[in-house]
């Protein structure tokens, strides 16, 4: 039984609006929040999470193998397990679509037989979005990574982990910072949190070295 069936096997749907759909054809620039800066012109948050904190709980959503739409808390996905959880900026994105998400598919193997009983994608696009770019990407439903969104951005917020792009003209609006954690029962013990947009530091090797 695939993770997404195990998931939704345990919980009720929960309708929510249907947010409109982007396949967005670049990457993510440059940003500019108003709090630390780096360099002369990115300017990234001050997340609130850090090693050695609880998650806080939030309530994701995704749509299950026979096209219901379900929701998820963050506490149920990790309570009493060891668990990954990875942001994206956006869907579609190139290197959203090229590298950070199907490294995981690829190395989901390796990263449960080192003990990880939980892999989870998590980006601001609505549900809907989520769902297709599974789908463009033919990531079958076996594949043991959980494609959810955080559409109302509850979990991004409350991680501290917002990305404003509202100045750039692509239209990606307030995004997520791209991140990779691991979490054992809630507890944050690797956070590997990149600035802005970029890929460094949250692949699925970074988190296979750190298990």
């Amino acid at each position: 039984m695939s993770a997404i069936s195990s998931i939704s096997s345990a919980f009720r749907p929960r309708p929510l609006g249907i947010s409109s759909t982007l396949r967005f054809r670049q990457c993510v620039p440059s940003v500019r929040l108003p709090r630390r800066t780096v360099g002369r012109k990115l300017t990234v948050s001050v997340a609130a999470i850090s090693v050695g904190d609880k998650l806080p709980d939030a309530t994701l959503s995704y749509f299950d193998p026979s096209g219901e739409l379900q929701t998820v808390t963050v506490s149920e996905l990790t309570k009493g397990k060891k668990a990954i959880l990875f942001a994206v900026p956006g869907a579609f994105t190139p290197t959203c679509s090229q590298k950070h998400l199907p490294g995981f598919v690829e190395k989901a193997g390796e990263l449960h037989a080192k003990g990880v009983d939980t892999i989870v994608c998590v980006s601001v696009n609505d549900a809907f979005v989520m769902k297709a770019w599974k789908e463009d990407l033919k990531i079958p439903d076996d594949a043991q990574v959980l494609l959810l969104s955080d559409g109302n951005m509850e979990f991004t917020k409350a991680l501290g982990v917002e990305l404003d792009l509202t100045d750039k003209p692509v239209g990606l609006g307030v995004r997520s910072r791209r991140y990779a954690l691991l979490a054992d029962d809630g507890v944050v013990k690797v956070l590997n949190l990149e600035e802005g947009g970029a890929f460094t530091i949250s692949s699925a090797d970074d988190m296979l070295n750190a298990l």
